[in-house]
């Protein structure tokens, strides 16, 4: 079975955002309901007990025909990989053999002889040169493991303010706050009725903004007691070996806090007739940015709650926003192919369309100043300059749909969390870096939602999280790597 339909299908089970009640026993539950409903007692009990009985059988099936296709995946990237190393680039051995035999029957023989020869002095400078200009390979671990959710994971973000804290949240209804050094979970705020969707940090203070499949997103108090700690006897290096020791901390802790629940919110925005999907603070702090499947955004005041302005123009559902960290411009993503950049330093709000995708934009997010990264459905990932829409300044592409990316700032690195559980680096001009590992030691066995950097972070730089309930917090080392 092809591993895109299997991640379609997961996408099917993403709609648990804007649910009420949790998923966790995939679809199998949902045929199950439907097929009770239309044909209770039209058959006789054995009847469908056997049928039930059927239906689970195929769903074991599923499931094990699912296991071995990501086997055989990982086994072609692994070789795919080999053979990339290889030569950079160079046919394999097979190829160059045939291309020899056709010269040697149709050629004199010390004209073929002459001709490989130069061949093969060619291909040895070319790799030598194309070795020269390859990004230095990356050393990457998992040095933390925050665990606690119920269900998938959505997003994960990083304080501002305080790069010692991280925030998730998830589709159990719950937005949590992480100490990044311990790992262990400060505050669990319970106060929606839906998946949380998204989570984000005021840029200055103790706020955080979640926002939900309750139709709401809501402004609340992040009071929260760092412990202290104390590095015994190693160096963070010293953590990065892989040691399966990611969820031990400790040896850092002098004392931890209880994790305490907060159930209601300093302000709770409401306006939109739809899941809210994603929300952002502006660039001061003093107002929110609302992204919503009714197609609409909303601009809101975050001390009163009114609403300023609502910003519609897309065909489709939204799927992500992202305000800019330093001015007053906003981007909006949606399923109807294009993201939009907002710019409120104008008095008149200039709105402009970027149309180079196919299929959904799931993600587009500021990289620096000046451009902006988007990824899509369709399995592109793109870096454009806000000045200049008309085409993208470079391309990616992944052979799986893309989640909510994120850029660092510091190293002009592009995370990128797919479907099929890879979360790739690639450098601002579309040059691979690396590839995270997936295993059931390090890495996820489920779809990568999110991803978030935390430039320079002595213990965690960059945070992954799942539909497998994972967080994970790794280290990602990349050598002279400006």
């Amino acid at each position: 079975m092809p591993t895109d339909s299997v991640s379609k299908s997961m996408k099917v089970k993403a709609s648990a955002r804007g649910a009420g009640t949790r998923q966790e026993d995939g679809n199998s539950q949902a045929i199950m309901s439907r097929y009770d409903s239309d044909i209770d007692g039209l058959l006789p009990p054995g009847v469908k007990g056997r049928l039930n009985d059927l239906f689970r059988e195929i769903e074991k099936e599923f499931e094990n025909l699912y296991a071995e296709n990501l086997a055989l995946q990982d086994r072609v990237e692994g070789l795919t990989e080999r053979l990339e190393v290889c030569s950079g680039g160079d046919k394999p051995a097979s190829e160059n053999q045939d291309t020899t035999d056709h010269l040697e029957v149709n050629k004199p023989k010390r004209s073929s002889q002459i001709s490989q020869k130069i061949k093969s002095t060619y291909k040895v400078s070319t790799s030598k040169i194309v070795s020269s200009f390859r990004n230095p390979s990356p050393i990457y671990a998992v040095a933390r493991n925050y665990r606690g959710h119920r269900d998938g994971v959505w997003e994960v973000t990083v304080a501002r303010s305080d790069q010692q804290l991280i925030g998730t949240a998830s589709a159990d209804h719950t937005a949590r706050v992480w100490c990044i050094h311990s790992g262990t979970c400060l505050l669990q705020y319970q106060g929606h009725q839906g998946s949380v969707n998204s989570i984000r940090f005021h840029p200055a203070q103790e706020l955080v903004l979640t926002a939900s499949g309750d139709q709401t997103a809501h402004i609340w108090g992040a009071h929260v007691n760092i412990p202290s700690i104390e590095r015994s006897h190693s160096s963070g290096e010293d953590e990065l070996d892989g040691s399966e020791k990611e969820d031990s901390v400790d040896d850092f802790l002098e004392s931890t806090p209880e994790e305490s629940s907060l159930r209601t919110p300093s302000l709770e925005l409401t306006g939109h007739n739809g899941v809210v999907v994603s929300a952002d603070w502006m660039a001061a702090g003093g107002q929110v940015i609302t992204a919503s499947w009714d197609r609409t955004a909303i601009l809101y005041d975050a001390e009163s709650g009114e609403q300023i302005n609502t910003l519609t123009g897309h065909d489709q559902e939204l799927t992500e926003v992202r305000a800019h960290p330093t001015q007053r411009m906003v981007v909006t993503s949606s399923k109807d192919t294009t993201f939009r950049l907002w710019d409120f330093r104008d008095p008149n709000m200039l709105v402009n369309v970027f149309q180079g995708h196919t299929q959904p934009v799931t993600s587009a997010v500021f990289a620096g100043s000046d451009k902006v990264v988007s990824g899509s459905d369709d399995r592109t990932i793109k870096v454009w300059d806000i000045k200049n829409m008309r085409s993208p300044i470079s391309a990616i592409r992944s052979d799986s749909s893309v989640n909510r990316l994120s850029v660092s700032q510091t190293h002009n690195m592009i995370a990128i969390p797919h479907d099929n559980r890879h979360i790739r680096l690639y450098d601002i001009h579309g040059n691979r870096i690396g590839r995270l590992p997936r295993s059931n030691r390090q890495g996820h066995t489920k779809m990568v939602t999110a991803v978030a950097w935390a430039d320079d972070h002595p213990i965690c730089n960059l945070f992954t999280c799942g539909f497998d309930r994972q967080v994970f917090g790794w280290n990602i080392n990349i050598h002279n790597k400006e």
